[in-house]
């Protein structure tokens, strides 16, 4: 057997993969566990939420806000000095519905990120198995024909690289789809962190 077929052969019982088995879906790549969608529980420890946070989206600069910082490359630590002087520029009467909006917000644009990176994952994951499934096939004709003492050592040798060449871009892949498991939880610990600094910033 082939360097290049044992790799494939063990992608399936790769520790993502493996620890998928046990997960509510049983083709989730990732060694962490998929929860599809967030509840507001699960970040948010403050007071309840009133249904007027809804309304988000209809003050211009809290939707203004609420992009920039959710978007990653807004360091938290920056993201959460922001809120914190957003508060400040609010009167003692509004400070807390203006927040409660800023969290839900924040809450329903992050939670709708986290799906659309949970659902690439998906797919890419689907790609990955369909990728695994060919180059197998092809990892078996090459070992195949490398047992027959006919073979043409030049289409050999050309077969095998090539083999070689789809496989580390296979592994490449793999190791892309590592990092991007871990952009789920990534978000959710922004929000988290977002919305303490919320809670803290409100007025008991």
């Amino acid at each position: 057997m082939s360097g290049a077929t044992a790799c494939l052969l063990l992608y399936a019982a790769s520790p993502g993969m493996a620890l998928a088995a046990a997960s509510n879906d049983p083709d989730w790549p990732c060694i962490q566990r998929k929860v599809p969608e967030l509840s507001i529980g699960q970040v948010w420890n403050g007071p309840e939420i009133p249904e007027t946070a809804g309304n988000w989206n209809a003050d211009p600069k809290i939707e203004d806000l609420v992009g920039e910082l959710a978007a990653r490359r807004n360091p938290l630590d920056a993201a959460q000095k922001q809120i914190v002087e957003y508060a400040g520029t609010l009167s003692r009467d509004q400070v807390n519905d203006k927040l409660f909006q800023l969290f839900q917000g924040l809450f329903e644009t992050l939670n709708r990120e986290r799906e659309q990176v949970i659902s690439g994952i998906s797919r890419y994951a689907a790609k990955q198995r369909e990728l695994a499934a060919d180059l197998r096939k092809e990892a078996s004709a090459v070992d195949a024909m490398r047992a027959k003492a006919d073979a043409d050592p030049d289409e050999l040798e050309r077969l095998d690289e090539r083999l070689k060449w789809e496989t580390r871009v296979f592994e490449e892949r793999v190791q892309s789809l590592t990092y991007v498991c871990e952009v789920p939880t990534i978000i959710e610990q922004r929000l988290y962190g977002l919305s303490k600094t919320i809670g803290q910033s409100m007025i008991k």
